[in-house]
């Protein structure tokens, strides 16, 4: 038992932040992976025969999430760790374990009354609320897999104040690997329970598409277990107390309202979405649902990855008094994001056709599913950037002034989507556009605020790299649309084996192109992957 322990511990060591990045990229790009496969079991199995079981599945979701959102996920992550943080710097343990104690019960009680709540009051609001427009039929199902989910705002609040605690402290492994183990439980719903289950001879689930909701709420158990796994040698102090009187738990709790409701009111945008999407064909609401999946790939990929890696070191350099070291590094890791991200939608604009084929087998559902793609491309560079924009006001203990930009940012893209799919007869790519519109305008506010408030982030240097950046970017979209065009999906290109290699192809070509032109413009960023490559291939070059 104690080697166990003591593998466990130095599995969960503390890593640095170059590498700690790239283990969340890397579980965060095996997660999509999984996750692709597992939306395309679920489309290929539903999409053609049972698209309203579809919808009814996307649309159960929506209120657990909600929950979530506004109790539990970002309000946690970003105010908790920097007030975490402070106290593990001033070598006090005791309070930091008495805040994340109080914090991990007090969360958890309020997601457990949400999670009774929700399969009390499931029918009025998927009714009244997310999904009118659904026929009777698949609106009953939605209600029914709605209370099925409704347990996962708890269990998501338990392994969300753990999995922070592990981010605060730089130890990434299970808090990487949670979320694989959560698409894995998904995928056995989709495959096994979908298929009924039977006991000694008696069936005792029928399986179809509850089979699905039941796979989900295995997934969010065997998440809970993994992050627990992850305190084996952080030493966590686990009380069943709420210490109302730490400073530290009192000080997270005024600032948990403004990011709490700048969370809800970003999520209420997808509920209007659904609401929308609600009314037009079968399908639709599911076709949305996974293009905006896809699209978050990148985004979380190297958008969330790099700034939640960075984001304790720069809430360090503040505690330390370093507001020097908090701007370079800023600069820096905006600068990284934008020169991943770029390219990045560049590739899922002109490639969106394999990447809808890799999720779709339908042919009715491609071409729909491929158009809204290609809008939502110009989001990832913006989404991308937004995450560091935003956690650079959360690392100086500022939630609100975010939460003010979204409430405007929010607010148009609701009248946008309203406007674009019921009075300018856009449908349902309308919520695309509104989407893509108000991504490009809320990096811009964040973006003028944070030059006002951090002078010298955007200097003449900055910004002459991000030039450099858009030309390569431009260059390698040529020869990307050349590449597409050379290896074109045939009619019988149906299988993964046959569109992932020509996928891989363009996509190598592509960075391929953009690396060497970022030598050619000079670019910083593109030095730690030319020396890997030089190491990898054993070229040793001599610098003059």
């Amino acid at each position: 038992m104690g080697r166990v322990r003591n593998t466990l511990a130095r599995a969960n060591q503390r890593f640095s932040l170059q590498l700690a990045a790239g283990l969340l990229a890397g579980s965060t790009l095996l997660s999509s992976g999984l996750g692709f496969f597992r939306d395309r079991l679920l489309n290929s199995t539903y999409f053609e025969t049972y698209p309203q079981g579809l919808d009814a599945y996307t649309v159960a979701f929506i209120i657990p999430d909600f929950m979530f959102f506004v109790l539990v996920s970002g309000a946690l992550s970003v105010t908790f760790i920097p007030v975490f943080n402070e106290r593990l710097a001033h070598h006090n343990k005791k309070s930091a374990w008495e805040l994340s104690t109080s914090l991990m019960n007090l969360l958890s009680l309020a997601a457990l009354v949400a999670s009774v709540l929700i399969v009390i009051f499931a029918e009025p609001l998927v009714t009244y609320v997310v999904a009118p427009g659904m026929d009777e039929d698949a609106r009953a199902l939605a209600i029914s897999l709605t209370r099925v989910i409704a347990i996962n705002p708890f269990l998501f609040a338990v392994s969300s104040v753990i999995a922070s605690m592990q981010q605060a402290v730089g130890r990434f492994t299970f808090f990487a690997l949670a979320p694989i183990i959560y698409n894995v439980g998904i995928i056995i719903g989709i495959t096994v329970f979908t298929n009924g289950i039977n006991l000694f001879g008696v069936q005792i689930f029928e399986g179809g598409i509850m089979g699905v909701a039941l796979g989900v709420v295995m997934g969010s158990v065997m998440q809970l277990i993994t992050s627990v796994i992850g305190l084996v040698g952080m030493g966590f102090d686990y009380r069943f107390k709420i210490y109302w009187k730490n400073v530290g738990f009192r000080r997270v709790l005024r600032l948990l309202p403004a990011r709490s409701f700048d969370q809800g009111i970003d999520y209420f945008n997808n509920i209007v979405e659904v609401n929308l999407a609600s009314r037009f064909t079968a399908g639709a609401i599911r076709a949305y649902q996974q293009t905006t999946t896809m699209h978050m790939v990148p985004i979380n990929l190297i958008g969330v990855a790099i700034s939640t890696a960075a984001f304790p070191q720069m809430t360090e350099r503040l505690s330390q008094g370093r507001p020097d070291l908090f701007r370079k590094e800023l600069q820096t890791i905006l600068r990284v994001i934008i020169w991943l991200a770029m390219p990045v939608a560049a590739i899922t604009f002109f490639a969106r056709g394999f990447i809808v084929s890799i999720l779709f087998t339908s042919n009715d559902a491609r071409p729909l599913v491929a158009g809204l793609l290609s809008i939502l491309a110009v989001a990832i560079l913006f989404r991308s950037v937004y995450h560091i924009s935003a956690r650079s006001f959360y690392a100086q203990q500022d939630t609100r002034t975010p939460l003010y930009i979204s409430l405007f940012t929010i607010g148009l893209n609701i009248g946008l989507a309203i406007l674009f799919t019921l009075h300018l007869g856009l449908g349902i790519y309308g919520l695309a556009w509104a989407q893509a519109i108000v991504a490009v305008l809320e990096v811009a506010i964040l973006f003028f605020v944070m030059s006002l408030r951090i002078p010298k982030l955007f200097d003449a240097q900055f910004f002459h790299a991000l030039w450099r950046m858009v030309a390569a970017t431009g260059l390698m979209g040529i020869v990307t649309y050349i590449a597409v065009k050379v290896f074109e999906l045939s009619s019988t290109d149906q299988s993964l084996t046959s569109i992932i290699p020509k996928f891989a192809i363009i996509t190598l070509i592509s960075f391929a192109v953009y690396i060497f032109l970022s030598r050619v413009f000079k670019l910083d960023e593109v030095n730690p992957i030319i020396a890997k490559l030089k190491k990898l291939l054993f070229i040793e070059v001599r610098e003059r």
